[in-house]
């Protein structure tokens, strides 16, 4: 769940929204269960008695004091004093005089965290009838704040309608407050309405939209999917994202972006969208990295997906990782220092084939072979073998193979003896060949068995034509 917003962040938001407080005309209808409503005159500005301007203002001067550094350190002691002076005396008080003696106290309440203190304070202060449109609509306003913080939802909200009906101007920030307690609320589609005229507002005011309003529209997108259609919901989260990453480029929104393009089956825009990510340096996790590889594979990049397995291996990351402890043999999280793709055989043999679809032999070589070493079967021994094989490394082709049959767990046993028996041929080894091809032709396949006898009659008639030749070289020699 999102949360509406934090108390350490509530003077900020005081300060943001009294920026945006307007006038309202001059008549509010008067708040009261006991009466009929009737409608008050609220003036613009007023002025506070004499006695209680003077001590007004020794409390503003206490709230503005300074430290040594010039850091606020206001004197709470004597903010206090003087307004517990006020109010004893709150009878003798005009009730303009009294609206702004609760809006002081509503101030101090808030900073020593007394949150209910401080709603009733600014309670008192709407419910002067003489209190000023502006201290009223500020009062009103951080009324509904503190009810929010206080998770009164519904009357959060209340206030907040009631307010955005008594000022002629209401601003993006404040539909972003309703929308935030709707979505708190579980009331989607109003919370998502609200954002997006937040989101529109801001745009009309010349500033750039809360990254949270666009993070709060894709969750109630994700909540309403059943309504909405899960493929138009992801089509619509993807324009949010879309605005996510080339507003606020954070990795979160270029994973979630490209998840959804996974989602919709766009293969290649997951690819591009991870890529960017890779190239601002924002990936960090091995997942990410194998992702981004075997999407780069799947697109015909083998090059890029190897060079993306390297910049992994070469990352230095610190992670958590589940031991057993020696002594008490519970398990406990340590951390470690370490790539962020691991060299094990999985991802070694990733990066091989990278490597060798990008026609790149002599990097995927030594690669398979850390692969083939840490295989606990012979299958990338008999790759490496191949591999050794194109690259007419006969000796390595013909050792490799075997330590692959040696380990086993080979598929297609009789393909790999084909294999060996024709590096043995291009050794001249013809009787190590054709005992390779003979284990072949044991095979029940068909096809392998017609191969490998037509190896055997090939190699046959090779050492007859091989040795032939050595007579006839060994006469000629003799007969110089």
């Amino acid at each position: 769940m999102i949360k509406l917003i934090k108390k350490s962040k509530i003077i900020y938001l005081f300060a943001v929204l009294a920026l945006s407080f307007s006038y309202t005309s001059n008549y509010v209808e008067a708040q009261s269960s006991d009466k009929p409503k009737k409608q008050i005159k609220y003036k613009k500005a007023r002025a506070l008695q004499s006695s209680t301007a003077k001590k007004m203002a020794k409390v503003y001067e206490a709230l503005e004091v300074v430290d040594d550094k010039g850091e606020p350190a206001p004197d709470m002691e004597t903010v206090v004093e003087i307004l517990t002076e006020l109010r004893s005396d709150q009878e003798n008080l005009k009730s303009y005089d009294r609206s702004v003696m609760w809006n002081s106290w509503g101030y101090v309440y808030f900073v020593e965290g007394k949150y209910d203190q401080a709603m009733q304070a600014y309670d008192n202060v709407i419910n002067e009838p003489e209190v000023t449109l502006p201290i009223r609509n500020a009062a009103l306003f951080t009324l509904a704040q503190l009810n929010l913080v206080k998770e009164n939802y519904a009357k959060g909200i209340s206030l907040i309608l009631q307010w955005m009906d008594e000022v002629e101007t209401v601003t993006a920030q404040a539909w972003s407050l309703l929308g935030q307690a709707y979505y708190q609320q579980g009331n989607f589609k109003k919370a998502m309405s609200s954002m997006k005229t937040a989101i529109s507002m801001s745009e009309e005011e010349g500033y750039k939209p809360k990254e949270n309003w666009y993070v709060i529209v894709a969750a109630c997108i994700g909540e309403l999917k059943k309504e909405i259609g899960e493929k138009n919901a992801l089509l619509q989260q993807l324009d949010i994202y879309e605005i996510l990453v080339n507003l606020y480029p954070k990795k979160l929104y270029f994973i979630q972006l490209g998840g959804t393009y996974g989602q919709l089956g766009r293969e290649r825009d997951y690819m591009i969208t991870l890529k960017a990510a890779h190239s601002k340096d924002l990936l960090d996790k091995e997942s990410e990295y194998l992702v981004l590889a075997q999407l780069l594979l799947l697109n015909n990049n083998p090059f890029w997906a190897a060079q993306v397995l390297v910049s992994g291996q070469k990352k230095i990351t610190t992670y958590q990782e589940t031991v057993k402890d020696k002594v008490t043999g519970k398990e406990i999280k340590v951390d470690k220092t370490g790539p962020v793709v691991k060299s094990n055989e999985k991802n070694l043999k990733l990066l091989a084939d990278s490597w060798r679809m990008a026609q790149e032999i002599e990097k995927a070589i030594p690669v398979l072979e850390q692969a083939a070493a840490l295989s606990k079967d012979g299958k990338s021994y008999v790759l490496l073998g191949n591999l050794y094989l194109s690259e007419d490394k006969l000796n390595e082709a013909v050792d490799a193979i075997k330590k692959g049959l040696k380990k086993g767990k080979i598929d297609k046993l009789s393909q790999v003896h084909l294999t060996l028996g024709q590096a043995y041929f291009e050794l001249q080894k013809f009787d190590a060949a054709k005992k390779e091809f003979r284990i072949a032709a044991r095979d029940k396949d068909k096809q392998i068995k017609t191969t490998a006898n037509n190896w055997i009659k090939y190699t046959e008639n090779e050492e007859v034509r091989v040795k032939n030749l050595a007579l006839r070289r060994d006469y000629i020699q003799s007969q110089s």
